[in-house]
């Protein structure tokens, strides 16, 4: 069992979500069940997988919840792409949320080889 706030790919995942909780405030009433519930779903689904695989035994248990967290890193990011295309995000408010997940997920793809190096 790992103490998953001390990974920083946790702690980028929660200060992006933390953004992009903010940055949905303003979007309008009729997007409050759709894309702005999909959006913080999303990103809160990340760092509550990196959790979750921390809080189970074994490097498998942990290597499946980051894949299913990269998963969610995905979907955020066509949802970012889309909240620009309708603009409900200004696209250059949403490039910096871009830039993060981007970064996130490169730090899933090296942790979860990382395990898969462990495992070998």
């Amino acid at each position: 069992m790992r103490d998953f706030r001390q990974l920083r790919v946790w702690s980028t995942a929660h200060e992006l979500t933390l953004a992009l909780y903010r940055a949905t405030r303003a979007f309008p009433k009729d997007e409050l069940y759709g894309l702005r519930a999909q959006i913080r779903r999303a990103a809160s689904s990340i760092g509550a997988n990196i959790a979750e695989g921390c809080g189970r035994r074994g490097r498998k248990d942990l290597s499946r919840f980051l894949v299913i967290a990269a998963g969610s890193a995905s979907e955020l990011d066509y949802h970012l792409i889309l909240a620009a295309d309708l603009e409900l995000l200004d696209r250059k408010a949403c490039q910096p949320l871009a830039d993060r997940l981007a970064s996130v997920r490169r730090m899933l793809a090296t942790f979860i080889r990382r395990i898969a190096d462990q495992s070998d």
